[in-house]
């Protein structure tokens, strides 16, 4: 199995994939593999009657259709019972918009990355004390770079993943912030594309965040 964290630091971009039907979420992986993307986090979908089912399908026909090919991580990950689910059909790290310990150790004796999620100095390092291997910073776009750069100023040490306002034009500046990684949905799954079936246009579009990864790494 690869390193999944120094796989993270590497490639820099997660596409996470929020509501997308399990009849298309294949076909849209595949796209995003051509395109150059490493990781893609499928969510829980805590509208549906019974969301741990439903993604857990979700991740094992990833893994069995691409392998180590695609990194695949669950997220929205509120409790143990989802974080368990999730290792079992497959994912190898978690990621939730909110900082649960049950949630945390649970991932941590799995031997899964946990990406608990925090907005505060005192939300991140508790997150970090934790045993968090990332935190993940929501909502970015609403927080801003400004405050990402005071965050990042007395806690270097800490690895950020953020999420929200991530696009093309914003990862460059995030990046170049010091943030360890960025995650996008919609600019990338877009549901107009999905329902038709333009998987070519998804690529497109998966190929621009790539592209702008790389700009900010070189």
């Amino acid at each position: 199995m690869p390193d999944v964290k120094a796989e993270i630091f590497k490639e820099k971009l997660i596409i996470i994939a929020r509501g997308v039907p399990a009849r298309t979420l294949t076909d849209a992986a595949a796209a995003l593999i051509g395109a150059g993307v490493r990781l893609l986090e499928s969510t829980f979908d805590h509208t549906l009657k019974n969301p741990i089912a439903d993604n857990a399908e979700k991740i094992a026909a990833l893994r069995r259709a691409f392998g180590d090919r695609l990194l695949v991580g669950a997220g929205t990950v509120l409790c143990e019972d989802e974080a368990q689910a999730a290792f079992d059909a497959g994912a190898t790290y978690v990621i939730a918009p909110n900082t649960n310990p049950r949630v945390v150790a649970r991932a941590k004796k799995l031997g899964m990355l946990a990406i608990p999620g925090a907005y505060t100095p005192t939300e991140i390092c508790a997150a970090w004390e934790l045993g968090a291997d990332f935190v993940k910073l929501f909502p970015a776009d609403d927080a801003g770079l400004h405050y990402l750069q005071n965050i990042r100023a007395p806690l270097p040490h800490i690895p950020l993943m953020v999420t929200g306002g991530i696009n093309p034009a914003t990862i460059p500046p995030f990046l170049s912030a010091g943030v360890a990684c960025v995650g996008t949905g919609v600019t990338v799954l877009r549901r107009d594309l999905l329902e038709r079936g333009d998987f070519a246009g998804i690529a497109t579009l998966a190929k621009m965040h790539v592209d702008a990864v790389r700009l900010a790494q070189a």
